[in-house]
C-alpha cells in the first residue's frame, strides 16, 4: 500500500515485548518497566493476525523487536508462524544478543533469516555501563553462535554517542574485516528531555572523520548508507535520523507489544488493532498508513520525539 506522501509501505516492526534483560540508557529507565496485564498485551494470535494484515496490504519484510524478543516464551513460535505467512518474504529478529547461544539454531529452524545484534562499545566496563549491568562477552558469544548457524545476514548496531564510543568507531568498524558482518553507526535520539548532554549527539559524518579510508558502497534499499573499509568482509553502515533523517523514503510501520500501530516513531498518533478481526485489522492499516506524516519533525537534544514512550514500548 501507498501512503499519502508515495511511500510503498513495505516493511512492519513487530514488538513482541516491552520487557529486557537489560536497561539500556538510550532505550529504557533504569528501573525498568512495569509489567503490564496478560489481557493488555497482543497474544500470538493476534500478532500472526496482523502480520495477515499487513502482508495483504504488500508488506513483505518483518522484523521482530522487543524489549528483548528473546526473553518472550513463545518466541520461536511467533517466528514459525510468521515465516509462514502468504507474502512474508524475509524475517529478521534484532537482539542484545546475550542469548542468543542458546537460540541461534532454533530461530534459524524457525524461519529467521536475519540478526541484528546490538553492540555499543567492546570495553566491558563501558559495555555493563551503557548497558545497565550486561556482559559483553555474553553478547560477542551471541555473534559466534550466530555466524555459525550461517544467517543470510547479520548486523552489528552500536548507537554513536559523544563522549562514549566515539573513540571506538574504529576499533568496532574493524570487526567488519574480522567477521562476515555489517557494522551500523545509529545516531542518537533524543527520545526524552536530558537523557543525554547536548555533545552526546554526534552525526554520522563522524564516522567518515575518523575512518578516511571508507569506499562508498552501493545501495542496498535500507536506510543505512554503506561504506567499507579496504579488504573487509562487509559494510560499514551509517543511519542518521537526526541529521540527515530519511523520511522522504521511510517504508515502515510499527507494532507494539501492547496492539498500538505507530505510523512513525516520533509521532504520538497510535492506532489501536487489539481484539480486532482480521478485517478491521486491515481496515485500521490501511488507516495508520494514510495518516503517516512526511517527515517526524525537528530532533536534537532542545527539541526531544514526541513519542510519547521509551524505545523498549516501541519496539528498537
Amino acid at each position: 500500500m501507498t501512503d499519502r506522501f508515495g511511500r510503498s509501505i513495505t516493511y512492519l516492526r513487530l514488538s513482541i515485548t516491552e520487557l529486557c534483560n537489560m536497561r539500556c540508557r538510550y532505550c529504557m529507565p533504569e528501573t525498568g518497566v512495569c509489567k503490564k496485564r496478560h489481557d493488555e498485551m497482543l497474544t500470538e494470535d493476534e500478532m500472526i493476525r496482523a502480520i495477515e494484515a499487513a502482508a495483504s496490504l504488500g508488506v513483505f519484510k518483518l522484523r521482530i523487536t522487543g524489549g528483548e524478543p528473546l526473553i518472550k516464551k513463545n518466541v520461536l513460535s511467533i517466528c514459525e508462524r510468521a515465516a509462514a505467512v502468504e507474502g512474508i518474504r524475509e524475517v529478521c529478529l534484532t537482539t542484545n544478543g546475550a542469548l542468543l547461544p542458546a537460540f541461534s539454531a532454533p530461530l534459524k529452524a524457525a524461519g529467521v533469516d536475519r540478526i541484528n545484534i546490538s553492540l555499543d562499545t567492546l570495553d566491558p566496563d563501558k559495555y555493563a555501563h551503557i548497558t545497565r549491568g550486561g556482559v559483553l562477552a555474553d553478547a560477542l558469544r551471541g555473534l559466534e553462535s550466530a555466524l555459525s548457524e550461517g544467517f543470510s545476514k547479520i548486523k552489528l548496531n552500536a548507537v554513536l554517542i559523544g563522549g562514549f564510543n566515539d573513540d571506538e568507531i574504529t576499533e568496532l568498524a574493524e570487526l567488519t574485516v574480522r567477521y562476515p558482518v555489517d557494522m551500523r553507526f545509529i545516531e542518537l535520539m533524543p527520545m526524552t528531555a536530558g537523557a543525554f548532554a547536548p555533545e552526546a549527539y554526534l552525526p554520522s559524518s563522524a564516522v567518515l572523520e575518523a575512518l578516511p579510508s571508507l569506499e562508498p558502497q552501493p545501495e542496498d534499499g535500507g536506510v543505512a548508507r554503506l561504506y567499507r573499509l579496504p579488504g573487509a568482509q562487509g559494510n560499514v553502515g551509517l543511519i542518521s535520523p537526526v541529521h540527515a533523517h530519511f523520511c522522504v523514503s521511510c517504508n515502515r510501520m510499527r507494532l507494539t507489544a501492547d496492539g498500538r500501530l505507530k505510523p512513525c516513531l516520533h509521532s504520538p498518533r497510535e492506532y489501536p488493532i487489539k481484539g480486532l478481526s482480521k478485517e478491521d485489522m486491515i481496515l485500521r492499516f490501511r488507516e495508520a498508513i494514510l495518516a503517516k506524516p512526511a517527515w517526524h519533525g525537528e530532533l536534537t537534544a532542545l527539541h526531544p520525539s514526541g513519542t510519547g514512550r521509551n524505545m523498549n514500548q516501541i519496539g528498537g
